[in-house]
């Protein structure tokens, strides 16, 4: 199963459209939230199940705040992460997610990619395709990867400028 990861589009579509395409054929989608309206076309333009969360600044938006999902067999707590305080740093998250037995914990928010196993969680944040933070300023996303045999690979990657 391969899954695209992408938060933080803030309704500027033409690096989403590039990670979209980079990605290539993909079985779902993670939007962490701040679409800002934009999770229309994301969802119309996919062409597999999204998963789009409610940001900070999706003020209007029907989105669910976090959601539980289950992948293959790995159950992921999902959520924008604001109300976690991820800007401080991912304790909250972390022991969010290991309350929830989770097996990753994926968040966005604070615009760095951040990647990390942690007490056995998968714990990832892709990053912002529009508005990155980390050095270098590339537009960032994460690609997962769901083996058959349930081991799971998730790689940052970067847009060119």
């Amino acid at each position: 199963m391969k899954i695209l990861i992408v938060s933080d589009t803030h309704g500027r579509h033409s690096a989403f459209d590039k990670a979209l395409k980079e990605a290539g054929k993909i079985d779902a989608l993670v939007h962490l939230g701040d679409t800002e309206g934009g999770e229309d076309y994301i969802e119309a333009v996919c062409g597999c199940p999204a998963y789009v969360l409610a940001g900070n600044n999706d003020f209007f938006s029907d989105n669910l705040r976090e959601m539980e999902v289950v992948f293959g067999t790995k159950k992921a707590f999902m959520t924008h992460g604001h109300y976690y305080y991820v800007s401080l740093g991912p304790e909250r998250i972390i022991e969010e997610g290991k309350m929830r037995n989770a097996d990753i914990v994926m968040f966005g928010h604070t615009h760095k990619p951040f990647l990390e196993m942690i007490d056995g969680m998968i714990v990832l944040n892709p990053g912002s395709l529009s508005y990155p933070r980390q050095e270098g300023r590339k537009g960032s996303y994460i690609m997962m990867e769901i083996e058959p045999d349930c081991d799971v690979k998730c790689e940052i990657k970067y847009l060119d400028k």
